[in-house]
């Protein structure tokens, strides 16, 4: 479908105000679900890393399933999904609070809510990239924010929900909440296509004359079929008089029907069936050979050492940065903080920094002089200080500080395409960043999980940041070792590489 030329404002700035709302509705909670995670602990007793399951596919279910979001997006719309979706987080955020144990809330929270956050993320991004282009980038700018203003009111909202009204209340009037999601879906008009002449059916290759042939049998359908019709007639003839003369009507009917259509007309009916048969088994022999190109393609990605030590390294920065987000309420409990002296909720910290965080790193990203890929270097390095340096935080203000700067350092995603793009080039950075985000999801999954079994192994974090900072570091010096040899000739690689018109092509097809 050809879209319309991108206003790049007008009605756009609406699906921009729409889309952070979205975000903010969505991502709220399973940001802030730090919060309900002290709670669960409380109330279904089981050990730290199996609770911190929940937060963890909540976070990691939608990454992992991109691909199928953007197939859906693709598919229906954004509008459609958005309002679909919204039912989605809406319904799992209400039935999660009615779960009679965990693994209830494995199902309703981590991976119905999750999957809705997922579709509705690939649905505002898509439609807010339809809307601009030459202000695309802050357009989407503005819709990330969302995500991390949610979570800085979201996560004093729900903690004095849960004072009020209990963990059930909460979940509830949260899940009401984000029923305004259909209000946002129902603003985001898509663009109208734009008028074009339809394309004519492409030319067929010759068909082989074998194709043509037909076997003697077929000439003799027609007899068959009467003879049929005469046996049938001949075995009920003793049972009724009336379905006698019913069967020697349909017979009459059936001949005069099989011999009213002529030779010629007979052919000429064969010959299209055959060639649409033709044209279909062309379309499939294409349609495999890009798939087959593309995993190709996928290989020759792998190939790239710079690439290869970026998926490992934001596999293993989510496996120990991300954790901090979900665990620091029950960090600042473990560590005999008073509730009095929290005067503002560690994850609002996180939140409210992240949120500067991709201002501020992604305006350095545009300077000319700075090489965005060891700014991306550099974050990681510095969030394994600050991971490290969590056990021996043992007042609010240690662990609010810690708190800021680990939440300014993951504003690093806003450079992420920066540095996905400098590695791969542009050709390739949709099909590229596709997969990094695959292993993002994986990363997001298991990060609590480990944090919390190594809690329940020894009864204390030390280990457990210890570990996460060890694999955050290995991640960052991993990627500066691939990309120091190599530094000077990034963009020219890049630019020298062979460009990939099958991506392209791929996308087209599937649309056949």
């Amino acid at each position: 479908m050809v879209f319309q030329k991108s206003p790049d404002g007008g009605w756009g700035w609406i699906i921009v105000l729409v889309s952070f709302f979205t975000q903010f509705l969505c991502y709220g909670s399973p940001l802030a679900v730090g919060v309900l995670y002290l709670e669960w602990l409380d109330i279904f007793g089981e050990g730290k890393g199996k609770t911190a399951w929940v937060g963890s596919l909540a976070s990691g279910v939608g990454l992992l399933a991109s691909p199928i979001c953007s197939t859906c997006v693709s598919a229906f719309g954004a509008r459609a999904v958005t309002i679909f979706s919204g039912f989605m987080v809406a319904g799992g955020l209400m039935i999660s609070s009615f779960a009679p144990n965990l693994y209830f809330l494995f199902c309703s929270y981590g991976i119905i809510v999750g999957l809705g956050c997922g579709l509705l993320y690939t649905a505002t991004v898509t439609i807010t990239c339809q809307y601009f282009d030459k202000r695309r980038g802050l357009a989407l700018g503005l819709i990330s924010t969302g995500s991390s203003i949610g979570l800085f009111i979201y996560a004093a909202l729900q903690k004095e929900l849960i004072e009020l009204y209990g963990l059930d209340g909460c979940l509830l009037i949260v899940g009401a909440l984000s029923l305004n999601i259909l209000a946002c879906g129902s603003l985001m008009r898509p663009l109208k296509s734009a008028s074009a002449v339809l394309p004519e059916m492409p030319v067929l290759e010759k068909i082989p004359d074998q194709c043509l042939i037909y076997n003697e049998k077929e000439k003799n359908v027609d007899e068959e079929n009467i003879n049929i019709l005469e046996k049938s007639r001949n075995e009920r003839k003793n049972v009724n008089k009336t379905s006698d003369l019913d069967c020697k009507q349909d017979s009459l009917m059936m001949k005069n029907k099989l011999f009213s259509l002529t030779p010629k007309e007979t052919n000429t009916y064969r010959k299209k069936v055959v060639e649409r048969t033709y044209f279909c088994k062309q379309v499939a022999e294409k349609k495999w050979h890009l798939y087959l190109d593309y995993c190709e393609e996928t290989l020759d990605l792998f190939k790239n050492k710079v690439f290869s030590s970026l998926f490992i390294s934001i596999f293993f920065f989510d496996i120990g940065g991300f954790p901090p987000s979900l665990l620091m309420e029950d960090i600042a409990k473990s560590s005999n903080i008073n509730e009095e002296d929290c005067v503002i909720p560690l994850i609002s910290i996180i939140g409210i920094m992240t949120a500067i965080g991709k201002l501020v790193l992604g305006i350095l990203a545009d300077f000319a002089w700075i090489n965005t890929l060891y700014l991306y270097v550099l974050t990681l390095i510095m969030t394994a200080v600050a991971l490290v340096l969590i056990p021996f935080a043992q007042s609010y203000i240690t662990l609010a500080i810690l708190s800021g700067v680990l939440g300014f350092l993951t504003g690093n995603w806003s450079i992420f395409p920066y540095v996905t793009t400098k590695i791969v080039g542009i050709e390739k950075l949709t099909h590229a960043y596709g997969i990094l985000m695959f292993f993002a999801g994986l990363g997001n999954s298991l990060g609590p999980p480990i944090v919390g079994w190594f809690y329940d192994w020894t009864k204390s974090y030390d280990i457990a940041f210890y570990f996460s900072g060890l694999c955050v570091l290995f991640g960052g010096l991993l990627l500066l070792g691939a990309a120091l040899p190599c530094c000077k000739n990034t963009d020219n690689n890049s630019q020298l590489e062979k460009p990939l018109p099958n991506i392209y092509a791929y996308n087209d097809a599937t649309r056949v």
